[in-house]
């Protein structure tokens, strides 16, 4: 008998720890890459019309563009994309139109104010196909190959975890799924003191990041009005 309960409690062990390693709401597991980049979107008290002035005005490049972004995806009508970090929902309704009626476009972020405004914004132009939601640091919190396309506009330098969240967004997509960024430049010289210091690195450290996460880089895509940003296109491998 006791040879017996003894083998049942070793078998167990692994099962515990799996199952702790298995959860994502902590990111304990991968240290941050930049510590409290993310921190002013926690605040529940978030200022939202004071970011839609700053996310939406047309002297931002990605505002002004925003349409021709969406565009160069070539999302077809029962798509489901994620935009990653939606914010304030600044490509909401174009992505809406892209998948139609029949389509998902999951607008996520870590703050929930801004989930909030999103939900009211869908709901304000009608848009049925757009389920905004809270993710977590560290992950997308979407289903295992629920998505064809994954999107991080201006967002992923702001990835604090990004082996944990790439990982997460390679789940998340189906066989054959893309994932598009949108960045900032980092030129010595040539990009602003405040962008040098904000943006922790440049297109080609980004490049063999998700790379080494499991996509393959398909193409830089040129969008005529970006000068400040890039866009690339990654396929799952």
């Amino acid at each position: 008998m006791f040879r017996i309960l003894l083998r049942i409690s070793l078998c167990a062990i692994p099962l515990v720890l799996l199952s702790g390693c298995a959860s994502s709401s902590s990111p304990a597991h991968e240290a941050s890459v930049k510590p409290g980049i993310n921190q002013t979107f926690l605040d529940p008290d978030l200022d939202i019309e004071n970011y839609i002035q700053r996310f939406e005005v047309e002297s931002r490049e990605i505002a002004r563009w925003h349409r021709e972004i969406v565009s160069a995806m070539n999302i077809q009508p029962g798509d489901a994309v994620v935009d990653i970090g939606a914010g304030t929902g600044l490509f909401l309704e174009a992505l809406a139109h892209s998948v139609g009626e029949s389509g998902t476009v999951y607008a996520i972020d870590i703050s929930e104010p801004f989930v909030e405004h999103m939900r009211q914004r869908a709901a304000d132009l009608g848009l049925g196909q757009v389920q905004a939601q809270v993710c977590s640091e560290d992950s997308i919190d979407l289903p295992r190959a629920s998505i064809d396309f994954a999107f991080a506009c201006d967002v992923y330098h702001h990835f604090e975890y990004p082996q944990s969240t790439l990982a997460s967004i390679r789940r998340a997509l189906r066989s054959g799924g893309e994932f598009f960024i949108v960045d900032f430049e980092r030129i010595p010289g040539v990009t602003s003191p405040w962008l040098m210091e904000h943006v922790r690195a440049g297109k080609e450290v980004f490049t063999a990041e998700i790379e080494a996460a499991g996509f393959d880089l398909v193409e830089e895509i040129a969008i005529d009005g970006l000068s400040e940003n890039y866009m690339l296109r990654f396929r799952r491998r």
